[in-house]
């Protein structure tokens, strides 16, 4: 079952949304391609730990997180990613890696790279392993308002 808090979340705010049930999967290129959906259309989530607290970014599945470009973006002096142990501690109700977009729900700032916005649906992990959730673009970003960067390059 997706998260309590998510579902709840997209429920009340009107948003159709698709919940896909897939085999166990822990990379986020590894979902994209068990459901036959593009890696530019999954979003990989990132917890990164700066000295202004912990952020999220999200970003296509077939990119990685460029640290440097991220910390000249924003201007922090430190960025680097959360320990597992800090990350189960900010998602209680998600199993670890497993964490949706939705930093807002959280308290979390959400960062959204640009080649994330292309598309008119995303695809993303509900708070397990095995089950993910289909929404248009243009909702998520209604719903988390995030902020945009450029902090990422084509995965290898």
């Amino acid at each position: 079952m997706i998260n309590e808090k998510l579902r709840k979340y997209l429920d009340e705010n009107g948003v159709d949304y698709e919940v896909i049930r897939h085999g166990e999967a822990y990379t986020a290129q590894e979902l994209a391609a068990a459901m036959h959906v593009r890696g530019r259309n999954f979003v990989k989530v990132v917890i990164l730990k700066s000295e202004q607290g912990f952020i999220m970014v999200a970003l296509p599945a077939d990119r990685v997180i460029d640290i440097a470009a991220l910390r000249a973006d924003l201007g922090f002096k430190v960025a680097a990613l959360a320990s597992e142990m800090e990350v189960k501690k900010l998602f209680p109700d998600c199993e670890t890696g497993a964490m949706p977009p939705f930093g807002n729900l959280y308290d979390l700032p959400v960062y959204v790279d640009r080649n994330l916005t292309r598309d008119r649906h995303i695809v993303f992990q509900g708070g397990t392993h095995y089950e993910s959730i289909k929404v248009r673009y243009s909702d998520f970003e209604r719903l988390v308002n995030p902020q945009f960067l450029e902090a990422s390059r084509q995965a290898a």
